[in-house]
């Protein structure tokens, strides 16, 4: 039976200002996040983005501050894996995932990811339109990315055959922009857009990931929660049509959750500041706590 979770708050926004994501690990804490998932719960790192700069080396907006947020993750994930705990990730946005699979990779010596994004996240210091980490992660953590980002992580964490981008809907945008794409990582790298996952069956298209997985090292779950239709989610910054219901969400979540190759979670891109009645913050505890009970 796998460890149980330990929270893990990564309070950041890629931004570069206060509020907005950076909230959500609190928010998600008062509305019952670690007991609805039976976690434990270690607090928040010491962790901020400041500044709206973009570095001209690095191409990223707050370039020092990303840089440090991922030294500090990456302790502290593989700190948690070897203390035989999987850390659960509460971001934030997701700038947190180089570091947390660098730590993942560091404490179990490989590790693949599911990645359930409504956004393909491959982009550069160059090709990004805003220069926001957030941009970036799979292309760093696949050592495409910023090079100083990808020495900070220690060098790639993933093999491409070990990597899994489900739900995403940015196809278009990400090649006017001029987006590394996936199909030019080979052919072992599995990538499903939201249509994709629909004309499958969402369970039975993430069943299959999962099993590709577990037949791999241990694997991170990484969710941003706009994978899920605007009308269903509103409260993310990067609002997208199209995207996943509840119970879509649900049905890919479980099947990945359940395996006893799942070395730990991230959750990224809840803005508490757009639910101020905090109904899809209620609801995306509800959802997770129900998938990872299940």
């Amino acid at each position: 039976m796998p460890a149980g979770f330990q929270l893990i708050g990564v309070p950041i926004d890629s931004v570069g200002r206060s509020g907005g994501t950076e909230l959500a690990p609190t928010t998600l804490r008062e509305l019952g996040l670690a007991s609805a998932l039976d976690a434990g719960d270690a607090g928040d790192l010491d962790v901020r983005i400041r500044g709206e700069v973009r570095d001209p080396e690095t191409g990223i907006v707050a370039s020092p501050d990303v840089m440090a947020t991922t030294s500090t993750v990456r302790g502290a994930v593989a700190d948690s894996l070897r203390a035989g705990e999987r850390a659960f990730l509460v971001g934030g946005c997701c700038a947190e995932l180089p570091g947390a699979l660098a730590g993942a990779r560091d404490a179990l010596g490989a590790v693949g990811l599911a990645y359930l994004d409504g956004h393909l996240d491959l982009y550069d210091g160059v090709t990004s339109p805003t220069g926001e980490a957030a941009d970036m992660p799979v292309a760093v953590a696949l050592g495409r990315g910023p090079e100083r980002w990808v020495k900070a992580a220690g060098g790639a964490s993933l093999a491409a055959g070990d990597t899994a981008i489900i739900g995403y809907r940015d196809k278009e945008e990400s090649i006017q922009y001029g987006m590394l794409q996936p199909e030019e990582l080979g052919p072992e790298l599995v990538h499903l857009s939201v249509d994709e996952v629909r004309s499958d069956g969402p369970r039975a298209a993430s069943e299959r990931v999962a099993a590709a997985l577990s037949a791999g090292p241990a694997f991170w779950l990484h969710l941003d929660v706009d994978v899920l239709d605007r009308d269903v989610f509103a409260a993310t910054d990067y609002l997208l049509p199209n995207g996943m219901s509840w119970e879509e969400l649900g049905d890919v979540i479980r099947p990945l959750a359940s395996s006893g190759s799942l070395a730990g979670a991230s959750l990224a891109c809840y803005n508490p500041e757009k639910d101020p009645k905090r109904a899809c913050g209620r609801a995306l505890v509800d959802v997770l706590g129900e998938a990872f009970s299940g």
